[in-house]
């Protein structure tokens, strides 16, 4: 009989040993699965969102709603200016409060005219760079030239005051001038934010484009587009490339 109760309890003591193992297996594996979903996640995000712990000025997001942030259309179908158009001067209200248009540049050998924003993410990536730029070129005759065809009291984001705000925190060495009616960005064919049109002194558009080939970073570039129309406007020599498309968000009219 006491051999019996042993062996029982022998068995009692081996079947517990069995759940209790099975159980912590089968947490593990639970364990591993979680982990490898997170990993997953994070190196293959669902569509439309950016992994986790990037910010957006680390690159660009992927669209958005499954939209690429490359231009789309051609230059004949946004219809406006080409390469060789002389484009009109205008008159916008600047961040200062001050009204300005392109003669008030004294000597100026080109401009660097350039469609931006406060709010799309790719515009806030081109920021430090259109800066360096415009000190790196001002003196030889080459300002940025910033325009928000967004600008609008409707959109708090993007008015007047949040501009004023934005050009103070970045400090911005160019003029920001608001295209409140939006009638300027459609002459010279803006889609995008960042969009740059450079002209030269005559104001004939020499080169239409992006920055550069990375908006992700300013320090992986191998191509940069807009200094290299610059430098051959300098040397009497034509952009090559005079035509690239513009990387951003799209421009966004007005309600009707």
């Amino acid at each position: 009989m006491r051999k019996i109760n042993v062996l029982i309890a022998a068995v009692i003591i081996a079947t517990t040993v069995l759940v209790s193992c099975k159980e912590k297996a089968a947490k593990h594996q639970e364990k591993e699965m979680t982990a490898k979903e997170h990993r997953d996640t994070n190196d293959h995000p669902p569509k439309g969102h950016p992994p986790r712990g990037e910010g957006d000025r680390k690159g660009p997001p992927p669209g958005g709603g499954g939209h690429s942030p490359e231009q789309t259309k051609t230059l004949e179908e946004i219809g406006g200016y080409k390469i060789g158009d002389v484009a009109t001067d205008f008159e916008l209200k600047n961040i200062d409060g001050s009204t300005f248009s392109l003669a008030d540049i004294k000597d100026a050998k080109g401009y660097i005219v350039t469609f931006t924003c406060n709010e799309c993410p790719f515009a806030k990536m081109y920021e430090d760079r259109l800066i360096e730029i415009h000190n790196k070129y001002e003196s030889q005759g080459y300002s940025v030239v910033a325009i928000n065809p967004n600008g609008s009291s409707e959109n708090n984001g993007e008015s007047y005051e949040a501009m004023q705000e934005r050009a103070k925190e970045k400090e911005f060495p160019f003029v920001y001038l608001i295209d409140e009616a939006q009638e300027i960005f459609p002459k010279y064919g803006a889609v995008r934010t960042p969009h740059i049109f450079l002209l030269d002194n005559e104001r004939k558009v020499q080169y239409i484009g992006t920055i550069d080939d990375n908006a992700r970073s300013a320090n992986d570039v191998k191509v940069k587009y807009l200094e290299n129309a610059i430098q051959a406007l300098e040397k009497g020599e034509k952009p090559n490339p005079n035509f690239t498309k513009a990387i951003g968000c799209p421009v966004k009219p007005k309600r009707a």
